[in-house]
């Protein structure tokens, strides 16, 4: 598409840079943190080790010893750089309480004041700072001398942030190396993510995402025909509006497995199948669906199935009517045939000087035919009803096949509408005269009976009959006794009259007719109406 090629990256790409910069952050963060940390261990472990040289210096005897001379310098001064030497300090000061120093790393500063706060030492406790003394910037820590329960001096210990840092500097190189191998398992991270969302997301960008989404949606809705998608492993990703309506599902299905809807049984094994579904016919319990399937592919790969459902109940029921007005016009052309014939045969009669002959012959024919009407009409108020029967009882009569109306057929006012009982009564009839048809009676029979309580249609035919696991099977779409033909293949018509007497709330039974074939009662409640 045009605007595909438009776009400066994709969704992948931009989650790559955003995770790379964030794990980027993250580490330089780390980084920074742990730095400080070893930073603050390291002043830390300095103030210890200079507390620790203080006492050390301050508990010895040589320098008690010392201080109780003349000239304390001249012993205490070896000692301390010996110890200072020893403990690796960087100072080891002995001093009066006036501040006057005995000892110093620099001998020129013995003699003179000692520089920087003593806190609390004179009076007996461990003072501890970070000062800038003669030596720089210093971690010191100063403690007092005792002799006799008396503070008598002072020791101040140190260690110079110069050497701190030094050592924190040695540490650096394991502190990046860490930093560096978080940063490279972040970036292969970030790759790998990019991806696999590269690949879920076809390479779109986030506007083409949107615009697909908003555009799709936005048809999905629209459109009066229903979409179902169904993905490689035969789960619904998505149903719109009209599907949902047409299937009878909800909207939230998205994740559930084909087998596990509530779908017609022929329905579910056409979409469970791996083959393309042309225009397919299928009877769900209100609908007529129009079913097609074809498999769905992005970039060369098959990713699912697209299904279609449109609704052809209507076109379906005014198809079952325009058979019943084709039967019916065939049946006309071809008494129009034999009523010339007929006629024909009058007038030679008239032409032979048999008028009687002539007279009896015509009235004969005509009080058939208007005793079969009156008949149908004085048993049937509905005048749908009553020319479907007339036109059938001619149907049955040009293939040669005696058609009964039942003498106790009586019908008022019907408890459903004049479609569904053509589609009824039409597709029985219909079944009857093509299983009588091949057999020796030749027989169909019709009882239509509608009271308070029900109304009942009754057809019976002399044909061979259902076997009893044909009976279960009957009326799902597909199943026929006879070869298909056309789009829609055999075993729609049943079917459709399984689905009305649902639609009313009525029952089909199944049976052995009393003329030796197979009997078909449908039962529908009159509050049905």
């Amino acid at each position: 598409m045009a605007w595909r090629r438009r776009r400066n990256s994709s969704v992948a790409q931009k989650v790559f840079v955003l995770q790379t910069l964030m794990v980027g952050a993250v580490v330089v963060m780390a980084f920074a943190l742990a730095y400080a940390g070893a930073r603050y261990g390291q002043v830390n472990t300095a103030r210890e080790r200079s507390i620790a040289v203080a006492q050390a210096v301050a508990n010895s005897p040589s320098v008690l010893r010392a201080l109780r001379t003349n000239d304390p310098a001249r012993a205490i001064q070896p000692y301390a750089e010996q110890v200072r030497m020893d403990t690796r300090a960087d100072f080891v000061v002995v001093m009066a309480l006036d501040r006057t120093r005995y000892s110093h790393p620099t001998p020129a500063m013995i003699g003179r004041d000692f520089i920087g706060d003593l806190g609390g030492a004179p009076r007996g406790k461990v003072f501890t700072q970070e000062y800038t003394g003669t030596l720089g910037p210093s971690m010191r820590a100063v403690v007092p001398v005792y002799d006799g329960g008396r503070v008598i001096a002072l020791v101040s210990s140190g260690i110079t942030l110069d050497r701190i840092d030094a050592r924190l500097r040695a540490q650096l190189p394991a502190i990046g190396a860490a930093a560096a191998g978080i940063l490279i398992a972040g970036f292969a991270g970030a790759w790998l993510i990019m991806r696999r969302l590269r690949r879920q997301t076809h390479g779109l960008g986030e506007r083409e995402i949107t615009r697909m989404y908003e555009y799709y949606d936005a048809v999905l809705h629209a459109v009066r025909e229903g979409l179902l998608l169904v993905d490689r492993d035969r789960n619904v990703q998505l149903v719109n509006d009209e599907g949902a309506r047409l299937l009878g599902l909800d909207r939230d299905v998205a994740g559930t497995p084909i087998a596990e809807l509530d779908l017609p049984a022929t329905l579910t094994e056409a979409v469970m199948s791996d083959s393309s579904t042309v225009d397919e016919l299928h009877v769900a319990d209100d609908y007529v669906l129009l079913v097609n399937q074809a498999p769905a592919y992005w970039e060369g790969q098959h990713v699912g199935w697209v299904v279609t459902v449109r609704d052809h109940t209507e076109l379906q029921a005014v198809a079952g009517e325009l058979d019943a007005v084709r039967g019916m016009a065939e049946s006309m052309r071809s008494q129009n045939h034999e009523a010339a014939n007929r006629l024909h045969t009058v007038v030679s009669l008239i032409e032979l000087g048999r008028a009687d002959e002539a007279i009896s012959f015509a009235t004969e024919e005509l009080e058939l035919a208007q005793a079969l009407t009156d008949r149908v009409v004085s048993a049937v108020d509905d005048p749908v009803l009553a020319a479907l029967l007339l036109g059938k009882s001619a149907q049955a009569a040009e293939r040669g096949i005696d058609f009964d109306i039942r003498d106790d057929s009586a019908v008022g006012t019907l408890c459903v509408e004049s479609r569904d009982l053509v589609t009824v009564l039409g597709n029985l009839v219909d079944n009857a005269i093509d299983a009588a048809a091949g057999s020796e009676s030749r027989r169909v029979a019709v009882r239509v009976v509608g009271d308070s309580e029900h109304l009942v249609l009754t057809v019976e035919d002399s044909g061979p009959g259902l076997a009893s696991e044909d009976a279960r099977r009957i009326f799902e779409r597909g199943w026929s006794t006879k070869r298909a033909s056309g789009p829609g293949g055999r075993g729609l018509g049943l079917a459709l009259v399984g689905q009305v007497a649902r639609k009313y709330g009525g029952t089909v039974e199944v049976g052995t007719a009393a003329l030796g074939g197979a009997s078909f009662t449908v039962r529908i409640p009159a509050e049905a109406g």
